[in-house]
């Protein structure tokens, strides 16, 4: 049984909620999930006292919540969790503390990156491009792994380049740090043809930033990420920068680079994050059960 008012408690939560330090996505998130948490309140048969002052009471609620929103709205693990937290949320407003519910476990897989029919679709559309600067920065994600602000972010003296080798500087990666990605013959060859093109562009200028605007300034994260963008566009393809640097990690695990390795090139502090490239796909999951299949 309700003691109080639970949809006065909703009103005063929406309100405490506009100022709370949150993206706006999580705001309206947690208003979603708990608007439908008071309302599945109004229709539940109470259970050891009020949900909203009883700390049993409110377990219990919130575990059949839990069970509702699997069952009946049957919504997946990471939806069930935030909707969690946002009750957790609503609880912390109310002085409640917080519910005892175990969140789902959610499936471990590999973060999305290409397969290699795609990365070669998204090759040959970045063969076809006509600007060296766009080529350039496309071949530099697909074979260095780098973040995309680490892209923006490099000067031309953080490009070194010979005949057989070279390097690429992340002077200030995530978490500030340091660290030297060597440079293949591919991304060595695009970034050639760019900085020729660029000494063309910028003669009188002393711009520092590797990669320019037409305007002579630093492309910035955003600008970025629209050219990768429109290269996938050209090979019918939809990802973001960060798909890139997913696919340049997973094929160097995958194809038997040691993880230490791949963590020290990715700029990764934890072995664990690394590891992650290692787990199966959805392809890898739907491919071995294609393999049990049988003639008979």
């Amino acid at each position: 049984m309700l003691s109080i008012d639970p949809v006065e408690q909703l009103a005063g939560y929406e309100r405490w909620l506009e100022t709370q330090p949150l993206a706006v996505s999580t705001r309206r998130a947690y208003r979603g999930h708990v608007r439908r948490f008071v309302e599945f309140l109004a229709c539940r048969s109470g259970e050891g006292g009020d949900p909203l002052t009883d700390a049993h009471a409110r377990d219990y609620a919130v575990r059949d919540f839990k069970s509702h929103l699997k069952t009946v709205r049957r919504a997946k693990p990471a939806s069930v969790n935030l909707a969690l937290a946002a009750v957790d949320h609503f609880y912390r407003y109310l002085g409640a503390g917080r519910p005892d519910v175990r969140r789902e476990e959610l499936v471990q897989a590999a973060p999305r990156a290409l397969s290699l029919e795609q990365l070669q679709r998204f090759m040959r559309a970045v063969e076809r491009c006509k600007s060296p600067r766009d080529r350039a920065i496309a071949v530099l994600l697909v074979n260095t792994g780098l973040r995309i602000g680490e892209c923006a972010a490099l000067d031309v003296d953080d490009i070194a380049v010979s005949a057989r080798k070279g390097r690429v500087v992340v002077r200030e990666g995530k978490g500030d740090a340091y660290r030297e990605v060597p440079l293949n013959a591919e991304a060595r060859e695009a970034l050639d043809a760019w900085t020729a093109a660029r000494r063309k562009q910028l003669e009188t200028s002393e711009e520092r930033a590797l990669f320019v605007s037409r305007k002579g300034v630093r492309l910035s994260t955003r600008s970025i990420d629209l050219v990768i963008r429109a290269l996938a566009r050209e090979s019918d393809l939809v990802l973001s920068a960060h798909t890139l640097r997913h696919t340049c990690l997973t094929r160097l695990v995958r194809g038997g680079a040691d993880v230490v390795l791949v963590a020290e090139l990715a700029g990764h502090r934890r072995l664990e994050t690394t590891r992650r490239y290692s787990l199966p796909s959805e392809a890898d999951r739907q491919a071995a059960m294609e393999g049990l299949r049988v003639e008979y």
